[in-house]
């Protein structure tokens, strides 16, 4: 497995993103399991998940709880697993989202999911998305203070737009480690992100990168480049996407959900899939 860094961490260059394990459809634990199992056999050390990956109100941080109880149950050595969380988008239950960016919540959220991964701190935390009613600064204030305090090791934020990453970057005194945004062929918009962090060095790491969980298999038929390239290299456009978000640049990592083992064992595969100056071109333009 290929390697790239979040912060001075090293990490497998392509995760495993929990979401379609804990939200609606997802399969029961076994094969969740299962998957995230299959993760580690292949060499995935880099593991997303976040409190409100759940369905019903009294399961929040589900997806946590799953991850922690996975990676203890896995029979080879997992310390070099990093484990990524988010706080401040919450589910209550009915299949709707808001979010929560008061300072005093984000730190309740935070010491709670560090209870549900186990451990001495969260190795990655991120704030989960802006809240409208509550100063970004306020919000990255409560992460720094989660950093300084111990509960983290590194902090990130999520769905940021450019002056909030600099915002961030400069609260968090420059040790902010990633942004998480979303990401893919058929969602481009996030590229100013990207080449910012390419620029100042920070982990981006592109949610949804194969365009969501309902979107996803269709892929090569929605973007006929894609299918051109894994027809001719004879792997699925799932994996050209993916090795397409390794060759934007360094310091992406991109998160394919999964739900299933088959699906992440193809998708690592994307490490060894080096793209042509043509190929890329085609799948950029």
């Amino acid at each position: 497995m290929k390697t790239r860094t979040i912060g001075t961490v090293e990490v497998s260059a392509i995760g495993l993103g929990g979401m379609p394990m804990s939200i609606e459809g997802r399969p029961d634990e076994a094969r969740s399991i299962a998957t995230i199992h299959a993760a580690l056999d292949a060499g995935v050390t880099f593991f997303d998940t976040a409190d409100a990956y759940h369905l019903h109100a009294d399961e929040v941080g589900h997806n946590e709880t799953l991850f922690a109880r996975a990676i203890a149950s896995w029979g080879g050595d997992t310390s070099a697993v990093l484990v990524a969380t988010k706080g401040g988008h919450l589910r209550p239950g009915d299949g709707s989202w808001y979010v929560d960016g008061r300072p005093e919540y984000l730190k309740e959220a935070a010491k709670a999911s560090l209870a549900r991964l186990g451990g001495d701190a969260i190795g990655l935390y991120q704030f989960h998305r802006p809240d409208p009613s509550v100063p970004y600064g306020d919000s990255v204030g409560a992460i720094r203070d989660l950093l300084d305090e111990g509960v983290i090791r590194m902090a990130g934020i999520s769905n940021a737009d450019p002056d909030q990453i600099r915002e961030a970057q400069d609260i968090l005194g420059g040790r902010l480690a990633s942004v998480q945004n979303q990401f893919s062929p058929a969602f481009r918009s996030s590229e100013p992100e990207l080449e910012l962090c390419d620029q100042l060095g920070i982990a981006f790491l592109p949610w949804s990168p194969l365009g969501g969980i309902r979107s996803a298999g269709q892929l090569g038929d929605r973007f006929a480049p894609f299918r051109q390239v894994a027809d001719a290299r004879g792997v699925s456009p799932q994996v050209v996407a993916l090795a397409w978000h390794l060759a934007k640049s360094p310091r992406v990592i991109p998160i394919p959900g999964a739900s299933r083992p088959e699906s992440i064992r193809d998708s690592v595969t994307a490490v060894d899939l080096e793209l042509t100056l043509e190929e890329f071109a085609a799948l950029d333009a």
